[in-house]
């Protein structure tokens, strides 16, 4: 078991006996590693695929192969540093960061568990201490398990928009060097990581293969893009500060309705624990290995994205003109038997990021919406746009060998 943490130097001045005794030397303060920044690629040197117009699906396979190592070990190399100090810096922000695993490494890798202290509009040397609680309140199986520290001390701690970036940064390094499955990737976090949860489930949904949130209120959050990601809802019945039983009930009766209305998603796990107030006694652990009998699929074939509070260009295999991107707008799309149909769409147009999983590209492919055909024809699998679909998401698992852009 390997612990990484962030060491605290204490300068202490000693005095030895005798007249010529001298101070020890002050340590001097750690210094952070370099900020970490985005890690683009080029095509992998030497692959006659690179220069080829199109690609037949094994060449497609081969390619998104040879692109996934050159990625993951440029992205070892960029954040290794960072990571083994146990700091993150993006910007001006920083991101403490600890981890350990626990058990063996399964065929197909590990899974990450990422875990959210508690704290919130709290003085730095409280959040600090609720970090250091998370760190010993789970023991997934098989897995990294990291505790972040939260980027800054507000109520909002977990889920201010900045913090994204890290999230994507800790992934990004898991799946690169820790040997992380990069579909078996969660998230939980109790009380102020709880309330983190509860915003970061939906908005990155496209990155978790389940999330449980534990003892957190889930203020004006919109749950519909939690239709591919199974969520757990933890809460202690007499945990009535800010109505949090109230809400958290109130949001399963909501994940009840969702998968009455759609049966083939929301997955969900609601618990309003009896006799239990705040801290819940750890009857919550159970909600662990709920989440880890889950796999991420990236290409479901029905996505349903509401856009959050941090703004997002893509989510599963669809993108949105960047520039039009607003809290609270709605994509709904599905796809069957080689048809794109976009059910609702609250943007001009949309890209469709295709591949074999998705659809035969060896055949036409149609997109509608209502009676309108938007696209029909034959889609090239192009090296070019894997590369640049990987750039772009930083995810092996969103290498698309196809794009179809649509106005609406």
């Amino acid at each position: 078991m390997r612990h990484y943490f962030i060491p605290i130097l204490i300068g202490l001045t000693v005095l030895s006996c005798g007249s010529s005794a001298q101070p020890d030397p002050v340590p001097e303060p750690e210094k952070d590693p370099a900020p970490i920044s985005e890690v683009t690629i080029l095509a992998p040197a030497g692959n006659p695929l690179s220069a080829k117009e199109s690609l037949t699906a094994d060449e497609a396979q081969s390619f998104k192969t040879a692109l996934s190592e050159a990625w993951k070990s440029a992205v070892k190399s960029a954040y290794e540093e960072s990571f083994k100090a146990g700091k993150i810096i993006i910007g001006n922000k920083k991101m403490p960061v600890w981890w350990t695993t626990y058990g063996s490494t399964p065929a197909g890798g590990r899974s990450l568990v990422i875990s959210l202290h508690g704290g919130g509009g709290a003085p730095a040397a409280l959040n600090n201490s609720q970090w250091e609680n998370q760190k010993k309140l789970y023991q997934p199986k098989d897995a990294v398990y990291l505790c972040p520290r939260a980027i800054q001390d507000t109520w909002d701690l977990h889920f201010v928009n900045e913090a994204d970036a890290f999230y994507d940064a800790i992934i990004r390094y898991a799946v690169s060097a820790l040997d992380v499955n990069p579909d078996k990737v969660y998230i939980m976090g109790y009380s102020a990581g709880g309330d983190g949860v509860w915003r970061l489930g939906p908005r990155m949904a496209d990155h978790w293969a389940a999330a449980s949130m534990m003892a957190g209120h889930p203020g004006d959050v919109r749950l519909e893009s939690l239709r591919n990601t199974p969520f757990a809802i933890w809460c202690g019945a007499l945990d009535a500060a800010y109505d949090r039983n109230k809400e958290c009930a109130a949001r399963i009766a909501e994940m009840d309705a969702l998968q009455a209305a759609d049966p083939e998603g929301y997955i969900h796990d609601g618990h309003i624990v009896e006799g239990k107030e705040h801290w819940m006694d750890g009857v919550d652990k159970a909600a662990v290995p709920w989440m880890q009998k889950f796999t991420r699929n990236p290409y479901p074939n029905k996505v349903v994205w509401v856009q959050g509070d941090a703004m997002k260009s893509y989510f599963y295999w669809l993108g949105i003109p960047r520039s039009e991107a607003e809290k609270g707008k709605m994509v709904t799309a599905r796809i069957q038997d080689n048809t794109v149909t976009i059910e609702k769409c609250d943007y001009s147009g949309l890209t469709i990021y295709l591949n074999d999983l998705l659809v035969n590209l060896d055949k036409p492919v149609k997109v509608v919406s209502g009676d309108k055909v938007l696209f029909e024809g034959m889609v090239k699998r192009t090296p070019q746009n894997m590369l640049s679909t990987l750039n772009a998401r930083g995810d092996v698992s969103y290498i698309f060998p196809a794009v179809v852009e649509v106005k609406l």
